[in-house]
């Protein structure tokens, strides 16, 4: 009977071909974007509706004197929260209603708002 020697099982390397390593990141660079994409194609309905309804900015200040000043200041200068007169340059409509109704960065509570009173609220901001 002749079986290999361990020490010749232990010196054989398995060497993993460049092709295998080529497909192995390709498939992992097209799962990144499948996953990444995937995000774009589902439309948050209440986003959605909300860029649809034209805002009125005297209804927005209202908004923001009953429900942000305590944390953004009575003219959106800043105090708690960060100063708001730049922020419809930094950040897209979408980021924003997103940052109101889901609170993404602590100490931003989350606030339930109707479609109408979210889109006054972006009006008014787009007049700081």
């Amino acid at each position: 009977m002749n079986t290999p020697s361990s020490n010749s099982l232990i010196n054989k390397e398995k060497k993993i071909s460049p092709f295998r390593i080529f497909l192995l990141f390709s498939a992992t660079v097209v799962f990144i974007i499948f996953l990444w994409t995937m995000g774009s194609f589902k439309e948050d309905p209440f986003i959605t509706e909300t860029l649809s309804i034209q805002g009125e900015a005297l209804s927005g200040s209202k908004l923001f004197k009953i429900n942000c000043v305590g944390c953004h200041g009575i003219s959106a200068q800043g105090f708690v929260g960060p100063d708001l007169h730049e922020a419809t340059q930094e950040m897209s409509d979408k980021k924003i209603i997103n940052q109101v109704i889901r609170g993404l960065t602590p100490p931003m509570p989350s606030f339930e708002i109707e479609p109408q009173s979210m889109a006054d609220l972006l009006a008014y901001m787009h007049t700081l």
